[in-house]
């Protein structure tokens, strides 16, 4: 797979002379070669870029459109020595009618000329007066440049890396955009010149409309708009420039700038088609209409690894703004409380068994429990919170649990396995000096079954306490706190769970618990199975034998959400967390990650119902459907090669 599927694309901004063709063509030809330079296969310029879109009349005078020819062969004589494709906006005359046209030149030829289809004759735009709508234009033909070129709306440029459409400036505001159809013939990036006015409060509707678009299309959306330079008798153009990726804005450009802007960005057309095979909206749908004429266009690959313009989040799970992560919080919250709140009321039940360890997940599996009781109206005591102490329990985790519970006002229970576990160990034969698997997994197992038949005591229902990020490892014991009667943080990545307890904190109401929040959000992860250090503290961490989750989350994500092979997870990766993690290091958990994800699916498998939060879940009965014994050996040695 050439450059992990990523094409380099960039919105194009220069400054305008008014019906100065020369000169503008001019501007046009030093942004190209910028984009050549930064390695761009294909850049867009803003609508009528040649003319600039406030002409007036003048676009109807047989000297400006001669000189929008002259200017688009000297782009064309130009793009000859380049390797990128170019989109550049003029009025074009066809068998004697003027259409506002979008050119895709590529080395030495105009590929095709697109036009607008839907023109607007209100407010101080009033383009029914200059131009013929380029509706119902198909698989036609013009002459320009000396070259004899595909013309209509239904044209879709095809290279070996990408398949992409042209929409022109309002076509995008339309009903059905042009684009829409595009998609559903294989389009995966749309490329928008416009001109569209700066109005208080327009741009963010544009934007929001860009990135729904790309959502709803799930295509990349490169847009670019006129900027300074064009008439200012009624109307301003702040040269809006945007690329936009299935509904994220991925890199905007400066408004109301009055120099030339270049945004450059690498999308991603690898994760558009992993999304599109995964969907069942697109699949057949355009089957009934004629197809759209295709264009053969060759672009550069480039090389990602010499210069990637892209950001990398590190943590795809969380919102890195304050107040989005805080509203992610709440409403993943109030998803929870509501699963749990049905279950519990369809099974007409007023009681609740949970295990509280003083670690993360089962703090936040009591937040979300208690407040699923003040949702039903239900009297907190009807929680009964278990502390079942162990061989490695320490004094901070064991009072954590014992304070929380109290300030939270349910029922409290201890219930220490330590006697019962070397009873078993006993029965078994299992040396009091045994630190395996087998010593740690019984403790898990003991700890399980006595809050099973603490619920059959008590009609009650246990609470299970797991994450999303430990199904994906298999980091549970099976038939230990891997079973439960309902899951409320199985859709919960770990990464997440640590924001979801601060944000509880962070609520005035919560006061009373605050402070020990913070303390458990503060204490290393750890299952606590092993006998603690000579001072009492934690000696078991997940983290230094299963690999740091902020790794793991990413990988997670990559590879269920996104559908990345495993080197391209690891390119990723090392951008993500440059600094913090080498490539060594990136390597050894990703090669950990693969390898659990597959042996320890048998633990998915029989995993118990519990609700999806967000865009990753491993559900068997949905979300992720994967045989217990498929093997990873075509996914590890892509790992290995190098």
């Amino acid at each position: 797979m050439k450059n992990f599927g990523f094409v380099k694309v960039a919105a194009a901004v220069p400054t305008t002379a008014v019906a100065d063709c020369s000169t503008n063509a001019a501007r046009i030809e030093t942004l190209m070669l910028s984009a050549e330079k930064a390695g761009v296969a294909v850049t867009v310029f803003p609508e009528l870029s040649l003319t600039g879109a406030t002409c007036g009349d003048l676009l109807l005078q047989g000297a400006l459109l001669e000189a929008a020819e002259a200017g688009l062969q000297r782009l064309v004589d130009v793009s000859a020595e380049l390797q990128g494709a170019f989109v550049v906006g003029l009025p074009v005359e066809v068998r004697g009618s003027v259409y506002n046209c979008a050119a895709v030149v590529s080395r030495g030829q105009i590929v095709g000329v697109v036009p607008k289809c839907y023109l607007s004759d209100s407010g101080a735009s009033n383009e029914k007066r200059w131009f013929a709508t380029g509706l119902g234009v198909v698989s036609d033909s013009v002459c320009i440049c000396g070259q004899c070129v595909p013309f209509g709306s239904e044209l879709i440029f095809t290279a070996e890396n990408v398949r992409f459409g042209v929409e022109i400036g309002a076509d995008l505001w339309a009903v059905v955009p042009p684009s829409s159809r595009m998609a559903l013939d294989g389009a995966e990036l749309i490329l928008c010149p416009s001109a569209m006015p700066a109005l208080a409060e327009k741009y963010q509707y544009s934007r929001a409309l860009v990135a729904q678009h790309s959502a709803r299309t799930m295509t990349a959306y490169v847009y670019a708009s006129a900027g300074f330079g064009e008439s200012t008798t009624d109307l301003v153009f702040d040269g809006a420039a945007m690329v936009a990726e299935n509904g994220k804005v991925l890199a905007e450009g400066e408004r109301f700038a009055i120099k030339e802007q270049l945004v450059v960005c690498d999308v991603d057309i690898e994760y558009l088609r992993s999304e599109r095979r995964r969907s069942t909206i697109q699949h057949g749908a355009n089957f009934m209409e004629p197809p759209m004429t295709t264009v053969a266009i060759e672009l550069p690959q480039g090389d990602v690894k010499m210069r990637f313009d892209r950001a990398v989040d590190p943590s795809p799970f969380v919102p890195r703004e304050e107040q989005q992560r805080a509203e992610r919080c709440a409403e993943i919250f109030k998803i929870q409380t509501l699963g749990l709140a049905k279950r519990l009321h369809h099974i007409h039940s007023s009681k609740a068994v949970i295990g509280i360890s003083g670690g993360l997940d089962s703090t936040l599996a009591l937040l979300v429990t208690v407040a699923t009781f003040d949702l039903l109206g239900l009297d907190r005591k009807g929680v009964i919170g278990v502390t079942m102490p162990g061989f490695g329990t320490t004094g901070r985790t064991y009072n954590n649990a014992l304070r929380m519970m109290e300030a939270l006002g349910i029922t409290v229970r201890e219930i220490p396995i330590v006697e019962a576990c070397r009873q078993h160990f006993k029965d078994l034969g299992l040396p009091e000096t045994d630190r395996s698997v087998t010593y740690e997994n019984s403790q898990a197992r003991e700890r399980t079954q006595l809050l099973m038949d603490l619920a059959n005591m008590e009609n009650a229902l246990v609470v299970g306490t797991g994450d999303l990020s430990e199904l994906a490892l298999g980091w549970a014991t099976y038939n230990g706190d891997q079973m439960s009667m309902y899951g409320v943080n199985g859709g919960v990545p770990k990464t997440l769970v640590r924001h979801l307890v601060g944000w509880f904190a962070s609520q005035p109401e919560n006061e009373s618990v605050a402070a020990t929040l913070r303390d458990v959000m503060a204490t290393p992860i750890s299952p606590e199975l092993l006998p603690a250090d000579e001072q009492g503290n934690i000696a078991q961490k997940t983290e230094d034998l299963v690999g740091p989750y902020e790794l793991h989350d990413f990988f997670l994500h990559g590879f269920v959400r996104c559908g990345y092979v495993p080197e391209k997870i690891e390119f990723l990766a090392r951008r993500a967390f440059d600094g913090e993690y080498n490539e060594q290091t990136i390597n050894h958990w990703l090669t950990t990650f693969v390898r659990r994800f597959f042996t320890q699916q048998f633990k998915r498998s029989a995993m118990p119902d519990g609700p999806k939060v967000g865009s990753v879940g491993l559900s068997p009965r949905g979300d992720w459907q994967m045989p217990s014994d498929a093997v990873s050996a075509e996914w590890l040695k892509r790992l290995t090669k190098r």
